[in-house]
């Protein structure tokens, strides 16, 4: 096969105006490099972000979007340690919504076999920012209580699953009581709390007055703000993104006066500035995906040429967990 079919931006423009499907080669793998046959690809709010140019990111035009995947290798460059037929994951910036991906070997994992090609989509990205943030970040340790917000999206619901493999006390908050129902049966928190907002007394409430020792913020926002309020001295709040669209701003004698921290969490970074760290979390989460205590979870898995419906999902807040794309469905 010498040609494929993918996804890609052509122009930074709202509502998806800029993407379209294409034809483009097939890329030939060179020295250290992996060519690996997508056959699925997650959606993350990134995603969504890079095609109005408003991600930290921000690939040339045009790009191949979709920063993970997991697939089949189907060649090596000279060097490369993986072999034809190998079943691995794949993460990047960018070029997983396509029937072929070319990446170093550093940007390849061997996929848990316990995990479907779906489900291995989705782990890498959202659960290696959630490991880095309770862990690395976060400092987590065993029966804390860690506040999760948007818990029901994909970084967030990873990092309900991944609290609970650590012995955290989880209090999950999301924005309706279905998907607060859906995270309740998935993975059984302490506590859930209908937000986005209005949560500052019920944790007080739940916590007897002290407040939590972590918050975990992939929203922002008045999430952010309100969240000040309810974490206990000495707590972390891990600040992962800004799905509300503000971004917050606090005054220093807050976190002076009520003696806690707030923590960025970029995951990709970490590695990239601690490299032996990096590693050893890449192989922490991909050791707890194949011991069966994490487990991604899927939401809706749709071809490629419905590539426009799964970006609509998770620009409607519609989904529980990461939409897959299956670029040969």
């Amino acid at each position: 096969m010498t040609m494929m079919r993918a996804v890609e931006v052509g122009a930074l423009a709202p509502d998806l105006a800029g993407l379209s499907i294409v034809e483009k080669p097939v890329p030939t793998p060179g020295p250290g490099e992996v060519l690996v046959r997508i056959k699925a690809a997650a959606l993350g709010f990134p995603d969504l972000l890079m095609t109005e140019g408003l991600y930290q990111a921000k690939p040339p035009v045009p790009f191949v979007p979709g920063m993970e995947g997991a697939g089949t290798v189907a060649a090596v460059g000279d060097g490369a340690s993986f072999a034809v037929g190998d079943e691995v994951i794949v993460g990047g910036l960018t070029g997983a919504l396509a029937q072929y991906g070319l990446y170093g070997e550093a940007a390849v994992s061997r996929k848990p076999a316990r995990l479907s090609f779906a489900q291995a989509a989705g782990l890498r990205a959202a659960y290696l920012t959630a490991y880095v943030s309770l862990v690395r970040c976060g400092q987590a340790q065993k029966g804390d209580w860690v506040l999760i917000h948007g818990a029901a999206g994909g970084v967030g619901l990873a990092a309900v699953d991944m609290a609970r493999a650590l012995g955290l006390r989880v209090i999950a908050v999301a924005s309706s009581e279905d998907k607060l129902a859906r995270v309740d049966a998935l993975f059984s928190p302490e506590r859930t709390i209908l937000g986005p907002t209005g949560f500052r007394e019920k944790v007080l409430e739940i916590t007897g007055g002290k407040g939590v020792q972590i918050v975990y913020d992939p929203v922002g926002g008045d999430v952010f703000d309100e969240s000040t309020r309810c974490i206990a001295f000495g707590g972390r709040l891990l600040v992962v993104g800004f799905a509300s669209g503000r971004i917050p701003e606090i005054r220093a004698n807050i976190p002076l006066i009520k003696g806690f921290s707030v923590v960025g969490v970029r995951a990709g970074e970490f590695g990239r500035k601690f490299p032996d760290l990096g590693r050893e979390n890449i192989a922490a989460v991909m050791q707890m995906a194949e011991d069966g205590v994490i487990t991604p979870t899927v939401h809706e898995a749709v071809p490629l040429d419905r590539f426009r419906e799964a970006y609509g999902a998770m620009r409607d807040r519609s989904v529980v967990g990461r939409t897959v794309v299956l670029p040969h469905g």
